[in-house]
């Protein structure tokens, strides 16, 4: 195999904001390509802040092992994930971002969309909400009506929670997803929670602080509307310390480590009875694609990356009134275009 990389630092369009004030303008991400019989995968992982993995680490830990990378036999993308796992154990973003190339790479191989190499069908559809971050009430009201969208993600975590959803309530009858960012405590939570059962909201995604088990144990016996963990539900083994204070988990693809192991964690949380929705980082076309072949297999999707950037690094993604349509072409199904500069 052979590996190429590029990083991007792709534009908002508009100033992203969540709880704790962190605000970004652009986002960084890798991406790469796997070159193998003739046939090319790419994978993508964006660098977020708060978990201490930049790009430029990203760049460095692939750069100084890239021969062995390389050097695997690839033959299925499960066995090339361990391999990468035990290669770079400390940096999941890019073990995420080589393992969804080596999908992608596998998926063209056998010629087959990965949905299909997954469930053998594309029926189900599980429609992608549009994230409103936070800002002025009368800013996050331009910002969804600019946008018509059946359903709404949310960034909360401010003194104003109950009058913004208030307020946004007043201009659609759409469906609201509630996201905290871990910025409330307990029995602030549950006041919020309470409220918003009333206001057309779906769910409640992390309201605590990921530390905070004992605080979410009280919470999850409380609530009135389901609980999905974000903040604490990173990898594998955080699915069965989820279970019974959250209920349902969101995995995030680059936090996880990538495809493979998003798999089994799907399947952990069923035999848990644990719902499960998939969550964005901000990808562009290339990693939202990797996150909507998962919707057959889910309750909830977040993938409006691309809906989100002013800039695209691919094609091969439809976004129409909340459903993402996914190409025909095997593996990911994308285009990578390239046409903007590097970072």
């Amino acid at each position: 195999m052979k590996i190429q990389h590029r990083t991007y630092n792709l534009a908002f369009r508009y100033p992203f904001t969540i709880s704790n004030g962190r605000t970004k303008t652009n986002q960084p991400t890798l991406v790469v390509q796997l070159e193998h019989l003739g046939y090319s995968g790419f994978g993508e992982a964006p660098a977020i802040t708060y978990y201490n993995i930049p790009v430029e680490k990203m760049v460095e830990d692939l750069e100084r092992k890239k021969f062995f990378a390389e050097k695997f036999a690839f033959t299925e993308p499960e066995r090339y994930w361990h391999y990468l796992h035990h290669l770079f154990p400390t940096n999941p973003f890019l073990v995420c971002a080589l393992d969804i190339a080596g999908w992608d790479l596998y998926g063209q191989m056998k010629g087959k969309p990965l949905h299909q190499l997954w469930t053998g069908s594309d029926k189900k559809k599980t429609q992608t909400d549009y994230t409103i971050g936070i800002d002025t009430i009368e800013k996050m009201v331009a910002k969804m009506q600019e946008k018509s969208w059946p359903v709404y993600k949310i960034k909360l975590g401010t003194e104003n929670d109950i009058a913004i959803i208030e307020a946004l309530r007043k201009h659609t009858d759409a469906v609201f997803r509630i996201d905290a960012n871990a910025g409330w405590k307990a029995e602030e939570a549950l006041e919020k929670i309470t409220a918003f059962k009333h206001l057309g909201v779906e769910y409640i995604e992390q309201p605590l602080a990921k530390e905070d088990w004992e605080g979410m144990k009280w919470l999850f016996e409380k609530s009135p509307l389901p609980l999905y963990a974000d903040e604490s539900c990173v990898a594998e083994g955080d699915v069965d310390k989820c279970h019974q204070h959250f209920h349902g988990i969101n995995i995030k693809l680059t936090k996880c480590s990538g495809l493979t192991p998003a798999l089994r964690m799907i399947r952990r949380a069923r035999e848990l009875r644990m719902g499960v929705m998939v969550g964005s980082m901000n990808e562009s076309t290339i990693g939202s694609a990797a996150i909507a072949h998962l919707q057959a297999q889910i309750d909830f999707l977040d993938a409006d990356g691309p809906l989100l950037l002013k800039e695209d690094l691919a094609t091969g993604l439809t976004y129409e009134n909340g459903d993402v349509l996914l190409s025909a072409e095997p593996g990911l199904g994308i285009r990578f275009t390239d046409v903007y500069e590097k970072a």
